[in-house]
């Protein structure tokens, strides 16, 4: 699941990198991608500050 997560999270921020070089960073498609990025990153940290957790 994790590396599926990392996976996913490098898409979109190769997406996002390519799309902001080439639309406004206030354009519709840069805001959804980088919302769909935050939410990754968000799961990502929510799973690993648990597994840090269980760790101790």
């Amino acid at each position: 699941m994790e590396k599926k997560l990392l996976k996913r999270i490098e898409v979109l921020r190769k997406k996002l990198n390519k799309f902001g070089l080439t639309h406004d960073l206030i354009d519709h498609e840069v805001v959804e991608i980088s919302q769909q990025l935050d939410s990754l990153l968000n799961q990502y940290q929510r799973i690993t500050s648990r597994e840090q957790l269980s760790f101790w």
